[in-house]
């Protein structure tokens, strides 16, 4: 598609013939052969007086579908007025400021903690950026509150368990949540009484390790601990396998943890990292969503909601020949033949190099389009969803990051050729569909490459 559009602005055309232009000189020619011959035979017909005309007719056309074929592209991209413009600038890919439509947007992967809970995280130390509140108010700034965010749903922020052994902790950011959902702030924790409805779901923490039994004791404690207004909107459970030792995830606790959760009809986030971890993380994922369906009824197996790309390397530069991508590539393409599972468009900042952060949108788009497009080609926008990772994008970044990332998924949904209802799918309809998310007023999908008469 690049080479096209690069060949259309050099006035070439990209084709199996390219010298197929050359005919355009003889119509000139043919036309003198036609007329030759209706004068030669004027006073006779014949088989040669009826086909040469015809022939040099044929031929004609022929050339003047080939000319407009190829000015006809080169007139649409050069002098019609597009509201999305897309031009190549040494390799880099540049776009307008707007997309061509304007779609719902669901976050579907937010973390918000309050200042007076940031000790209770496993990652907490002084100096972390991201040891300091993140609420409701500091989300919206970050955001811009577009209109069309029509909410988030709100993922579990690793907090201390003691290898899952004790669950004050988990069961604290579940209290902390109902008190965003139900409009009962504390003081100073930023959000207020109205900021319950943009909650669309909540994927707390669960000791899936520890196998269904114990789990059954967990998610009855959960249920207490949020109550029936703040339950509802729980849709699924994560437990970080990117920092447990290889094998967790293959256990028979873990396996039989997983099946409880799909006949409970909860989803299963599954955070891994193949950058850090490497292959083997890809490999146990591929035979943990095997074994987790085996022997399950269609309607019970769990659906796999995979966060982040699964965490590839974005350093990578030759796409082609090294081995890491190589394996990220199949696995994903393994991976999306369960139709179960879903993948989120999210996280990527923290996978690449911190001077690409810093770069326009346009150049991180051009640097990690051999994974985004791996992505689309496996799952489709049927099974891809939006998310920010706020406010973990924001390392490196600020509060530009979300902006940021936004606009790189709109200019990947641009180089994709995805139509409006698979944008809103992608943006929106993809997160209802997997989390089973509560109905709200959906927005109308506007050409805004058209105007109103």
């Amino acid at each position: 598609m690049l080479k096209r559009i690069q060949n259309i602005r050099r006035r070439r055309l990209d084709w199996k013939f390219p010298r197929c232009l050359s005919y355009i000189p003889s119509i000139p020619l043919l036309l003198c052969v036609q007329r030759w011959s209706a004068c030669r035979t004027v006073h006779r017909f014949d088989v040669l007086t009826f086909l040469l005309p015809v022939i040099s007719d044929f031929a004609c056309f022929a050339c003047l579908l080939l000319f407009l074929y190829h000015w006809i592209p080169y007139f649409l991209a050069k002098h019609i007025r597009r509201f999305t413009k897309l031009e190549l600038d040494n390799g880099l890919i540049k776009m307008a400021s707007s997309p061509a439509v304007s779609v719902p947007i669901i976050d579907t992967h937010v973390h918000l903690y309050p200042q007076s809970e940031v000790e209770s995280h496993q990652w907490y130390a002084e100096d972390n950026p991201l040891a300091k509140q993140h609420s409701i108010q500091e989300y919206q700034t970050a955001t811009g509150a577009p209109g069309n965010l029509q909410g988030y749903v709100a993922i579990e922020v690793d907090r201390k368990n003691d290898n899952a052994k004790d669950w004050t902790y988990p069961l604290q950011e579940i209290a902390w949540l109902r008190r965003i959902v139900t409009g009962q702030p504390k003081p100073g924790e930023g959000h207020t009484a109205d900021d319950g409805r943009d909650c669309l779901g909540i994927v707390p923490w669960a000791p899936v390790v520890l196998g269904s039994a114990e789990l059954e004791k967990y998610l009855a404690a959960a249920e207490k601990e949020a109550g029936p207004e703040t339950w509802a909107k729980v849709k699924g459970f994560r437990y970080l396998l990117q920092d447990k030792p290889n094998g967790t995830a293959l256990s028979d606790d873990f396996i039989e943890g997983l099946k409880l959760l799909g006949r409970k009809k909860f989803v299963f986030d599954l955070g891994v990292d193949q950058h850090k971890r490497g292959r083997i993380q890809l490999e146990e994922a591929v035979e943990m969503i095997d074994r987790a369906h085996e022997g399950v009824d269609e309607e019970d197996k769990v659906v796999f909601i995979l966060n982040h790309l699964c965490k590839p390397d974005l350093t990578i530069v030759n796409v082609q020949t090294d081995p890491s991508y190589i394996a990220w590539r199949t696995a994903m393409f393994t991976l999306s033949k369960c139709d179960r599972t879903y993948m989120k468009l999210s996280g990527c900042f923290s996978e690449m190099p911190e001077f690409l952060r810093a770069r326009p949108a346009e150049e991180i788009l051009s640097a990690i389009l051999p994974w985004l497009a791996v992505v689309i080609a496996a799952f489709g926008p049927e099974r891809i969803m939006f998310g920010s990772d706020w406010p973990v994008c924001t390392l490196g970044l600020g509060d530009e990051a979300w902006k940021k990332w936004r606009r790189v998924v709109e200019m990947t949904c641009h180089m994709a050729g995805l139509g409006p209802e698979a944008q809103t799918r992608l943006w929106a309809e993809t997160a209802r569909e997997a989390y089973k998310l509560d109905s709200r007023p959906v927005y109308k999908v506007v050409d805004l490459t058209r105007s109103d008469e």
